[in-house]
């Protein structure tokens, strides 16, 4: 039984080689070095590699020899074979069985033909584009030399170390093959040396390393096959002990060199990076220069097959990655075969025993020549490689597609190619999210980012956003917009709407990027094919999104219900329901239950117009109560509310609706000063006619008249100032924007833009709080002005009471015959209305310094307008002091409107 060791691949290896040589292991260890080399190249067979093709290739050969027996018995045999499935490389060991089975006397092929290869591009039929093979590690690289230094030859060795004396002809004889072993004649082949005839000349090389020096070549004095790679011992005049190298050995080196294996002569230097000639090798310049030039090669491939060694075993560099490396590969796989047939060419010039100066052998110069395109695109693929290190995803794509930008077509074409391989998963990407609303971007290469920890509600705003760095170059901005928006906008039906209408029924879906051939004809017609897919699905999605949320969902109904509520649109309703809360809202705000005032709404609501309103709209209106403070009424908390759920929840969300109480705080507080300043001209009117009979108290009323009425014209053009200018307009341009909206983004946008007017407008912004506070102080006035009516006019009837009480005995006494008063009475009635009169300079004192306050806080407010740099509250102070009465009583008032504009403007 074998052990492990004995069925290695080197050991078995080495027993062929004992085999084919018929000799010892120590006497085949060049040869076995050799054997070892070829097998850890790059290089393979330009054959096609299929096994049946070789099977046929067999059948036929038995058949051609009048064997269809073992014809018969081969195809059942490879039936069988082919079924079990034990073997993995069939089709090499097909292919060494045909190889065997050639006849090693048969003449072959002529030289000639691979000089018209050569002298054409690489064809583009070549299967020969190699694996990466493992090079065996415990074995050394250092390789002999094709041949030991022969003897010398009657013709003299030119500096390339070919005979010069006879060049042999491709159209001349062949040469005399040398003896396999030392010492042996050459005998006619017969069935049984087939097999070692026939792998003997592949190691013919090395076998010449223990030939005698008296072997010389034979035929006419033509140099044998080994003869090409001659290394000249040093000449007695040459100093350094350098050795001169034939030009046939650097061609060797080059053409591994070009695979990134160091040569014998050429070698990677770590420090300078790049590879050198060694320095005992004795070259002539022109020669080093070819070789360094040709070196470059090489060291471009290095680069490029570092970066895709590193970036394949990489998970974490995305599809596009890997689809760049996969374009690389494809690249050197071309460079490959330029390397195989070169390899094969040099390998038929060992075989045949071509000279250095034939037309058809490889030299360094025709080499610089075939190398040149390949050199350009590796050097275009190396500065790809550069520019996209610490790429991944779309900004990969975008630092390829910036290469496709040059002037010269072989390049550009080239990034194309590549381009479309690499923008292959961006667009497959793309395509899926705005056909099927799906992002599988596992390594976040896509520039549509997904954040899964957002809940259902924000799905609109934070879930899905744009990846700013991944988007390629050749999508623009307002593309990218799109592409977001649909694939939104599909999720947003599907996950909040609920609606699971098929993406087919909602978009005219056409071919997607199925193929890298798919992307390259995308790039040919960047500006329209693709720009007309990203639109069509865009407007039909959005259309398809806005009418859900109109129809199903009534968002349009909901906006003009918080228009008509929130922002008191619906008079009646608010008149009548301020009229209902008045009891209510006078008591302290520790003393409200919210069931009460949900009953008092439900009763204005029945009361007024606002019963004709949807039910659902109806359904969502509610009484809420703000935080109670200490010393706060009913009226300082109490607030409506509008509930918003489901889809309607993203366009009104959490902060427009605390924008909606901040609005209606402040509206309902207005409101609140008009309906007090009503309450105090009702009060003028009803106490007018009572009070005519106390001519002592007409000052008083008089005073108490003129300041109502400089509140009652301060609210009224706070009131048109709000209701018209600001709610009115911004409402008018907010729906005009609603019904041009083309996507979900504009209604929200146009809404957000709508509350913001209105929070500055009606001074509820941070840069607007010393007006308001000047405002409030106003609104505090009025309140403080009711306040004190209400003492006089208590005051003042209560003294009205006592003198018609007082008035109606006496004149029952007189009715009864008796005295209407008596004197103390009377001094005693006296003494009471004077005190009354003298209280009544107090009053008027008191409203004088309310009027003062008043007029100060105003004459402030006045200010602070015309500084502003919004153009209605300028316009607005001119109205408020349209008289310009508080402009007399403050200088900086007396600037004019224009160059308050202009004074505002340059501030």
């Amino acid at each position: 039984m074998a052990t492990p060791d004995q069925k290695s691949p080197n050991v078995l290896l080495q027993n062929l080689c004992c085999r084919i040589l018929g000799r010892s292991e120590a006497d085949v260890a060049q040869q076995f070095q050799y054997a070892v080399r070829v097998i850890g190249s790059n290089f393979a067979p330009t054959v096609e590699r299929d096994e049946f093709l070789v099977a046929e290739k067999i059948k036929k050969e038995l058949t051609r020899q009048r064997r269809e027996a073992d014809a018969a018995l081969f195809s059942e045999l490879h039936r069988k074979l082919h079924s079990q499935g034990v073997l993995k490389n069939k089709w090499s060991i097909l292919y060494l069985l045909l190889s065997l089975s050639e006849d090693p006397r048969k003449q072959p092929n002529k030289v000639s033909s691979y000089a018209t290869l050569f002298a054409q591009a690489l064809p583009r039929d070549a299967h020969s584009t190699p694996y990466y093979y493992a090079r065996p590690q415990t074995l050394p690289l250092n390789y002999q030399d094709r041949s030991a230094p022969l003897a010398q030859s009657s013709g003299s060795l030119g500096s390339s170390g070919v005979g010069s004396s006879s060049a042999c002809t491709l159209g001349g004889p062949a040469p005399t093959p040398q003896p396999l072993l030392p010492g042996q004649s050459h005998p006619a082949p017969g069935a049984g040396d087939c097999l070692r005839q026939q792998l003997g000349s592949r190691l013919a090389w090395t076998l010449t390393a223990n030939q005698p020096p008296s072997q010389t070549a034979t035929s006419k004095g033509v140099p044998s096959a080994v003869s090409r790679s001659v290394t000249r011992p040093r000449r007695e005049g040459d100093a350094g002990g350098a050795v001169e190298v034939a030009e046939a050995a650097l061609v060797r080196d080059i053409l591994y060199v070009f695979q990134g294996i160091d040569g014998r002569n050429v070698k990677m230097s770590n420090a300078d990076n790049c590879y050198k000639v060694e320095g005992k090798a004795n070259l002539n310049k022109s020669l080093r220069d070819t070789t360094v030039r040709l070196a470059e090669l090489g060291w471009l491939h290095n680069k490029i097959r570092k970066y895709t060694d590193q970036r394949s075993l990489d998970r974490s560099f995305g599809l596009v990655g890997q689809s760049f490396c996969a374009a690389l590969h494809q690249e050197l796989k071309e460079y490959y075969r330029l390397l195989s047939v070169l390899h094969s060419q040099l390998q038929l010039e060992d075989d045949q025993g071509v000279n250095l100066g034939l037309e058809s052998s490889l030299t360094l110069r025709r080499l610089l020549v075939w190398t040149y395109d390949p050199k350009i695109r590796l050097k275009t693929l190396a500065a790809l490689v550069d520019h996209c290190q610490g790429r991944k995803g779309g900004e990969l794509a975008s630092a390829v597609h910036a290469y496709t930008k040059t002037g010269d077509p072989s390049m550009r074409s080239l990034v194309q190619h590549i381009l479309s391989l690499v923008s292959h998963p961006v667009l497959s990407f793309l395509y899926r999210w705005i056909y099927d609303g799906e992002l599988e971007d596992t390594y976040h290469e896509f520039f549509v980012a997904s954040d899964p920890t957002v809940k259902t509600d924000r799905l609109w705003h934070d879930k899905y956003t744009l990846r700013k760095s991944m988007i390629p170059s050749f999508v623009t901005m307002d593309q990218s917009r799109k592409v977001l928006l649909i694939g939104k906008s599909i999720n947003f039906l599907h996950q909040v709407c609920h609606d699971q209408t098929p993406t087919t029924k909602m978009i005219a879906v056409t071919k997607s990027a199925e193929s890298p051939q798919d992307a390259a004809d995308f790039f040919t017609d960047l500006e329209n094919a693709f720009q007309g897919k990203i639109d069509a699905a865009y407007f039909e999605t959005s259309k398809y999104l806005l009418d859900v949320l109109n129809k199903k969902y009534s968002l349009l109904d909901h906006m003009q219900a918080m228009r008509r509520y929130l922002l008191l649109g619906q008079g009646d309703f608010i008149r009548h329901l301020m009229d209902l809360l008045k009891p209510e809202l006078a008591r302290p705000a520790t003393t409200l239950y919210q069931h009460n005032l949900t009953g008092i709404l439900e009763t204005a609501v029945r009361a007024t117009n606002a019963q004709f309103d949807s039910p659902e709209a109806l359904r969502r209106l509610d009484v809420r109560l703000l935080e109670v403070s200490p010393g706060d009424t009913g009226w300082d908390v109490f607030s409506l509310d509008y509930h918003v759920d489901g889809p309607i929840a993203t366009v009104f969300t959490r902060e427009c609706m605390s924008h909606y109480l901040r609005v209606f705080n402040f509206l309902w507080r207005a409101k609140r000063m008009e309906y007090i300043l009503t309450d105090i001209r009702k009060g003028h009117m009803c106490n007018a006619k009572l009070l005519r009979n106390m001519p002592e108290f007409s000052g008083v009323l008089h005073h108490c008249h003129i300041l109502a009425s400089e509140m009652v014209h301060f609210i009224h053009q706070m009131q048109y100032y709000i209701t018209f200018e600001v709610l009115e307009c911004s409402w008018d341009e907010l729906w005009n924007k609603v019904q041009q909206a083309q996507d979900l983004d504009h209604i929200i946008a146009a809404h957000e833009a709508f509350l913001d007017t209105v929070i500055s407008r009606c001074l509820l912004d941070a840069d607007s709080r010393a007006l308001l506070n000047q405002l409030r102080a106003v609104f505090d006035q009025i309140i403080e002005l009711q306040n004190t009516q209400d003492a006089i006019y208590r005051a003042a009837l209560e003294e009205l009471q006592r003198r018609l009480r007082f008035e109606e005995r006496r004149q029952q006494r007189e009715a009864e015959g008796q005295w209407g008063v008596t004197a103390a009475e009377e001094e005693q009635e006296n003494q009471r209305v004077r005190e009354f009169q003298e209280s009544i300079p107090r009053l008027c004192s008191q409203l004088r310094l309310l009027t003062h306050f008043y007029q100060g806080i105003v004459q402030q407010f006045l200010v602070l307008l015309t500084t502003s740099p919004d153009e209605s509250l300028r316009f607005l102070s001119f109205r408020l002091d349209f008289n310009e009465h508080y402009r007399a009583r403050e200088p900086r008032l007396r600037v004019s409107l224009g160059a308050r504009g202009r004074r505002s403007s340059h501030t």
